[in-house]
């Protein structure tokens, strides 16, 4: 969790930071973008050939590897990619600094992943999949608070620096702690996956993992529509204040922390991944349709919508990774996971990318809209029956 908690804070925390780097770094609007998205496309990038990996050497050597290489980047960033001195680094060595730390950090996602399939039962996965699932948030939340501050007070330097310190201090517990000792891999990875571990497809191969990691990549767009422009919604079309924003987006942050970890234990007790995850699907496409349909009434019921909407949107990580890991069995567990967050962070890159093309055409109505239709195409997609872990 906390390896994962440490890249979280680089790829959510350094956008928050986007009106002081545009500012320092000389951007324009659209050079910020291009910037910022570097991060996501990159993990998008790398997710498959990480997991790959992961499963060819073992997650501490890919967790160590992505903490160390990740936090070498981001210091150099600190040494060499600030403003200094009336000297501005270009926006290109920027995005591509920003590219790498996403190459690199990638490994973190598949790697920590991986780690909670070996070292837990199936009937624990889940629980403790989507309590370090709460990490991005988490992570994202200690960034959003710290970094902005950091850069406005001290400059870029202190920001990179940051974020160095946490990888490679999170590097060093990894290699105290986390081991992979054979005496408690088997057990942990025998049991009620046995099956599925002895499975010979590559998830990569399986039409089924595909689906999920698809259903996935849909699940994905109300949250980052929801976290990304809620506020701008807000502010620009209800005239609310900053509070309301704000207010709104902390009950999406904290309630959709919350309801992530009680559907990895609720969903560990009834076997029912599968079925959750389309249920999520459902509802969080009525919860934005009703944010769709209240766009032009009242501030708080619209605004409570979206926060419903944001919530539910966050509740199927944990659930939807553990499945995916299970179906393709422990010891592939890796790629499985690499497919998931290749298909996640794709849906996290271009939904920034499509909302304001539809803004500008359309109307906030049509834009929440697109977002619960998103949500409903997901249930269909998603492979349902059968138990947890095995194929339909």
């Amino acid at each position: 969790m906390a390896a994962q908690a440490s890249f979280s804070a680089a790829f959510a925390g350094i956008p928050v930071t986007g009106t002081v780097m545009r500012s320092e770094y000389h951007l324009s609007t659209s050079e910020l973008g291009f910037v910022l998205g570097g991060v996501l496309l990159g993990v998008a990038m790398s997710e498959i050939v990480w997991g790959l990996l992961t499963d060819r050497y073992g997650d501490r050597r890919i967790l160590l590897t992505g903490l160390l290489s990740t936090g070498s980047v981001l210091a150099l960033m600190a040494a060499f990619v600030v403003p200094s001195g009336g000297a501005v680094p270009s926006a290109v060595l920027l995005a591509v600094c920003m590219l790498f730390v996403g190459l690199l950090g990638g490994s973190v996602n598949g790697s920590s992943g991986r780690a909670v399939m070996l070292w837990f039962h199936d009937r624990e996965r889940g629980f403790a999949m989507s309590i370090r699932q709460t990490a991005i948030p988490a992570g994202g939340a200690v960034g959003a608070a710290l970094l902005p501050w950091l850069a406005t007070a001290v400059g870029f330097r202190a920001v990179f620096a940051v974020l160095t310190a946490f990888c490679f201090v999170t590097a060093a517990a990894a290699w105290r702690w986390l081991h992979e000792p054979e005496a408690l891999v088997k057990p942990a990875a025998a049991g009620a996956a046995s099956a599925a571990a002895t499975e010979s497809v590559s998830p990569l191969k399986r039409w089924d993992c595909w689906r999920l990691a698809l259903a996935s990549a849909l699940l994905t767009m109300p949250q980052i529509a929801v976290l990304s422009f809620a506020g701008i919604f807000l502010h620009d079309a209800k005239d609310a204040g900053l509070v309301v924003g704000s207010v709104t987006i902390l009950v999406v942050q904290i309630g959709g922390a919350a309801i992530r970890v009680w559907s990895g234990r609720y969903t560990d007790r009834n076997g029912n991944r599968r079925a959750y995850v389309r249920t999520i699907g459902a509802v969080t496409g009525v919860a934005m349709a009703g944010a769709a349909a209240l766009s032009h009434g009242p501030v708080l019921l619209v605004a409570a919508a979206l926060a419903i909407g944001g919530m539910l949107a966050n509740a199927w990580h944990g659930v939807a990774y553990t499945e995916i890991a299970s179906m393709a069995g422990a010891q592939r567990a890796g790629a499985a996971l690499g497919m998931e967050n290749t298909t996640a962070f794709a849906g996290a890159f271009v939904t920034p990318l499509i909302i304001p093309a539809v803004l500008s055409g359309t109307s906030w109505t049509v834009v929440w809209s697109l977002v619960a239709a998103a949500s409903l195409l997901a249930v269909p997609l998603a492979p349902g029956g059968g138990k947890p872990g095995r194929v339909s």
